[in-house]
């Protein structure tokens, strides 16, 4: 049924964008004319009927478009076919004058025809798509404008639109299933502490789709707040104060930690702290270098002195700007390295009474991480051997339990890809998902 539709609506646009040539062999008359004009409004506005199916506007939207630029792609090729053959015909029973003319109105009116359903989808897709990126809409406008990688461009627009509406609207319908259950009420809520060189912001949340997916299923979210970058001790200190005012504020008596990188680094240390171990239930850590990161090691002691606090001045005065109160890029990057973590993991041991947990992922080939993961991600293998593009193998495991991900294929999973940091699906893996999971599971030990 859903293709036969198609074919009818492809039918209607391709009659209006050649009906200047039908006038010229079949009398359509205004009645037909306008008949075709109302059809052809009512594809523009609603191209399929199924996509009213989708639980969200933002989906039903997204289809829509994906639908017109197929309708485009499909009445355009018939449209030319139709034109071609027609033209040839007039070249035989007009003299040039009448030919001319009639060809001229005509490829007008068919190309604005077809510009509309083409203008109609694609600024439809432009402005609901989440997995087209900036580089695939850039990439868009200006090949679209070079005649026949525009429609391979258009083809990569199409199908990846299409796997986005698939796989979300399947997410929706998965999370309205077990919305009662919900899975991910934890008995105690959940601290989620960020990694080096980034911040807890507002509107642009560190962790990407995943807070929102785990408070659909149940989770009562917190946020860390600390320092982009400073020392592990002073990060560890804003934490332990952090997780006393939320056992405070919320009535709880403990937390669980969800830290990501140089966080889970933060929170061990804020659990030796006096007072603070007793208000936390589990740590889990994702990709933190709990041994340090050797390729630090190594560049710190290659970087001249002076290229190093130039850096780091700039660092530092950038994120003051933002809400740092007193970062302090040398310290942060000093505790990432190995001797660091070899010191201190001498004299910090884990709390009695806690669960301990990691996570870890590889990236297969350099090519799966985005910049600048992909240019550090050799550099890292070097000295740390199979790495996320930053956190090598060995030095992630941390705890009771440890797990460890990757992707068959030449992707792999990468740094950022462990906290959604690009908003990207890709086959393999569902990070929002494996979230969830991971938060059910805690849900299930009693945490």
């Amino acid at each position: 049924m859903k293709y036969l539709v198609r074919i009818l609506d492809v039918i209607f646009i391709c009659l209006l964008a050649n009906i200047v040539l039908m006038e010229q062999f079949f009398v359509t008359g205004k009645i037909g004319i306008l008949i075709l004009v109302i059809l052809f409004l009512w594809i523009c506005v609603m191209p399929s009927i199924k996509n009213r199916e989708l639980l969200s506007r933002r989906l039903r939207i997204c289809a829509d478009g994906c639908e017109l630029l197929k309708l485009f792609s499909l009445s355009t090729l018939f449209t030319v076919v139709v034109s071609i053959c027609g033209i040839f015909i007039l070249y035989h029973l007009f003299d040039l004058k009448e030919f001319l003319k009639i060809t001229c109105i005509h490829l007008i009116v068919a190309i604005i025809v077809e510009a509309l359903v083409f203008w109609n989808g694609i600024i439809r897709v432009y402005l609901t798509s989440e997995q087209l990126g900036i580089k695939l809409r850039v990439i868009g406008i200006i090949c679209g404008w070079i005649l026949g990688i525009h429609l391979v461009t258009l083809g990569i627009i199409m199908n990846t639109v299409s796997k986005e509406i698939k796989v979300e609207n399947e997410k929706l319908i998965l999370n309205e299933k077990r919305k009662q259950r919900a899975i991910c009420k934890t008995k105690y809520p959940i601290l989620m502490v960020h990694g080096v060189f980034f911040r807890d912001f507002r509107y642009l949340n560190y962790w990407g789709r995943i807070p929102r997916e785990l408070e659909k299923n149940g989770a009562v979210l917190y946020y860390g707040n600390q320092q982009s970058a400073d020392s592990v001790e002073n990060c560890g200190k804003e934490l332990a104060d952090r997780i006393k005012t939320i056992c405070r504020e919320c009535h709880c008596d403990k937390v669980n930690i969800i830290a990501h990188s140089k966080g889970g680094l933060d929170c061990r240390y804020a659990l030796s702290l006096s007072g603070v171990a007793e208000h936390v239930a589990s740590l889990t850590t994702i990709n933190t270098p709990h041994r340090g990161c050797e390729f630090a090691d190594y560049l710190l002691s290659k970087i001249p002195e002076k290229q190093k606090n130039a850096l780091a001045k700039a660092y530092n005065t950038a994120l003051k700007k933002v809400g740092d109160p007193n970062p302090d890029f040398i310290k942060a990057v000093n505790d990432l390295t190995a001797s660091s973590c070899r010191e201190r993991n001498e004299w910090l041991t884990d709390a009695e009474g806690v669960y301990y947990q990691s996570v870890g992922s590889k990236l297969n080939h350099a090519g799966g991480g985005r910049f600048p993961l992909n240019f550090s991600y050799y550099l890292v293998g070097n000295f740390d051997g199979p790495n996320d593009g930053l956190v090598g193998m060995g030095s992630c495991e941390w705890g009771e339990r440890f797990q460890f991900l990757t992707v068959k294929g030449r992707r792999g999973l990468s740094h950022g890809d462990m906290i959604d940091l690009n908003r990207e699906n890709f086959a393999g893996f569902d990070v929002r998902e494996f979230f969830v999971q991971l938060v059910a599971d805690l849900k299930q030990r009693g945490f």
